[in-house]
């Protein structure tokens, strides 16, 4: 196993742990901040339209939507989602994304991640994010730093701001040209299979499937290294 010059890493349930998404409560947040709301729609309405919204567009269903392999903004779903319904708030794009997601779904640290990442530092591996997500890039990057303060990664690449969303092999290829490196010299670390793992390998990076916080039951693949602790993920490197 190679060392690599750097580890770039995947965010939800890999940096971070999000638990169970409650879009209800989101919008409950946002609706706290209406200057009109005509029709008067609850939190459960405007939800029950989101989820009408998304699969009318083909995205985030629970078979394929993590295989959408191109990303909408959320500024674009949102800006549609609340004036459609004639709902007007009193916040920027940006702020809806951060009052909805941190009701929706606060995260806290995987366990040991900041432990690791204090040792990959030392060891003198550079660090990244990949991160498949609909939230603007500057609170992708507010909410990792709050979450990892102590920590800061060289770049945080969301598909947001970029267009492509793994596993398409594209968003992995802009990782390595800001990196300035081969793919043989980088590991990418993400707890999906079908966009992290095989999203890295068609991109010539080695993957590495964490599924340390997750709650499914995973058969073990010959074909990847699986680990559920970064203590794991230290042992590899050391060795």
């Amino acid at each position: 196993m190679r060392k690599p010059k750097m580890i770039l890493f995947d965010y939800g349930q890999t940096l971070a742990d999000e638990g169970c998404f409650s879009g209800v409560k989101g919008a409950e947040a946002v609706l706290q901040y209406a200057v009109k709301n005509p029709c008067r729609r609850t939190a459960e309405e405007v939800q029950q339209e989101a989820d009408r919204l998304n699969r009318a567009l083909g995205r985030l269903g629970p078979a394929t939507g993590h295989m959408y392999h191109v990303e909408i903004p959320n500024h674009m779903f949102n800006a549609y989602l609340y004036e459609s319904q004639g709902i007007e708030l009193s916040l920027s794009p940006d702020q809806i994304d951060e009052v909805f997601w941190n009701a929706a779904a606060p995260g806290k640290p995987t366990e040991g991640i900041e432990n690791f990442l204090i040792w990959l530092k030392e060891q003198g591996i550079r660090s990244g994010v990949i991160s498949n997500i609909s939230y603007s890039g500057s609170v992708v990057k507010k909410r990792i730093y709050e979450l990892l303060p102590e920590h800061s990664f060289e770049f945080i690449l969301a598909s947001s701001e970029y267009l492509f969303r793994k596993p398409d092999r594209r968003i992995f290829e802009l990782a390595l040209k800001k990196a300035e490196l081969s793919p043989e010299e980088v590991w990418y670390i993400g707890d999906n299979y079908e966009c992290d793992v095989m999203g890295a390998r068609n991109a010539g990076i080695f993957p590495v499937w964490y599924v340390g916080v997750s709650e499914r039951s995973f058969e073990k693949r010959e074909d990847v290294w699986m680990v559920r602790s970064w203590e794991e993920v230290k042992d590899g490197l050391r060795n």
